[in-house]
């Protein structure tokens, strides 16, 4: 996995502001700091005039599977989620059949586990 480092960016997080580098190692958020220096390789992100948010929580989606698959599936969703800045989802049991035992949710942790990319 690379490493990157994002630069010059106004972190938004817990209602505050702050003007400075984050550094993501192994998929993770590794420091928080004004002018972090690396000795490592990192793609170096230039997050000037910019901001940056954590991810939103979506907790109402509609994801459609199984059984309503001709209107979405998780991978779309997850995929037009993402677009949006939306990283973790609640999903609504509007499928077919409605995902209301541990049996039918285990097959969805399945499926999910396969196409979402949230």
């Amino acid at each position: 996995m690379p490493t990157y480092l994002i630069k010059n960016t106004c972190i938004v997080n817990e209602g505050k502001q702050l003007y400075g580098d984050v550094l993501l190692k192994n998929n993770r958020i590794e420091r928080i700091a004004t002018n972090i220096q690396t000795t490592e390789a990192a793609i170096e992100i230039d997050g000037s005039n910019q901001y940056l948010l954590p991810g939103c929580i979506d907790d109402q989606v509609h994801f459609r599977e199984p059984g309503l698959t001709h209107k979405a599936n998780i991978y779309t969703e997850a995929k037009a989620a993402i677009a949006g800045g939306v990283t973790s989802f609640m999903e609504m049991p509007n499928t077919n059949p409605p995902v209301f035992t541990q049996a039918l949710l285990e097959q969805k942790y399945e499926i999910g586990k396969q196409t979402a990319l949230a």
